[in-house]
């Protein structure tokens, strides 16, 4: 199935992202769209625009002042999130795909670009998303199957701190492997 889950085919992960339970049915939206959104530096909702609103199921009061990880499906490992954060940390942009669940359960696969957000005096206040319809042959080519690798990693050790090292790990070894850095890894999919 096209952008299917991960979780059809990993293990059931022990990580709760919200209470939503995933559909497994993913939802698309067009090519032409651009889910946007806005956080302060702790990741508080502080801006959505109309295709945020549309493709996750919210409304605008709903998500206003919210953690962004409420759309954050169990599916996506940790390890992502690690090297987004600490890319973003680092005044640094980055890119990534991620799968988001909807507010009924179903998902959504996005290329996203995260970079910071800055006042007049460079000091940063925030985070700006502008997430895209990914080519969904290469989430389902690459991303699912690097994504349950790396998931099924974090979910097999007995503790999630050596989990996500291990996943780290494995991470940055396909990474040296193919003499990029992450965003240059994920620009070339």
């Amino acid at each position: 199935m096209e952008g299917e889950s991960i979780q059809k085919t990993s293990k059931k992960s022990s990580r709760k992202s919200n209470e939503i339970t995933p559909t497994g049915h993913p939802l698309t939206f067009a090519a032409d769209e651009v889910i946007v959104s806005k956080t302060d530096l702790a990741g508080k909702i502080k801006y959505v625009n109309d295709t945020f609103i549309k493709v996750s199921g919210y409304s605008e009061r709903e998500v206003m002042g919210m953690p962004h990880n409420m759309v954050r499906h169990p599916d996506m490992p940790r390890a992502v999130f690690n090297l987004l954060w600490d890319r973003l940390g680092r005044g640094k942009h980055v890119f990534a795909y991620v799968i988001n669940l909807c507010k009924n359960g179903d998902h959504y696969w996005v290329m996203a670009h995260i970079c910071p957000s800055f006042d007049a005096d460079g000091n940063a206040i925030g985070y700006h998303s502008s997430r895209r319809k990914p080519d969904m042959k290469i989430v389902n080519e690459t991303i699912i199957p690097l994504y349950k690798k790396l998931l099924d990693i974090e979910t097999n050790e007995t503790s999630k701190r050596i989990g996500l090292e291990k996943s780290m790990a494995t991470f940055d070894k396909i990474f040296r492997a193919e003499g990029v850095k992450y965003n240059e890894f994920i620009l070339s999919l």
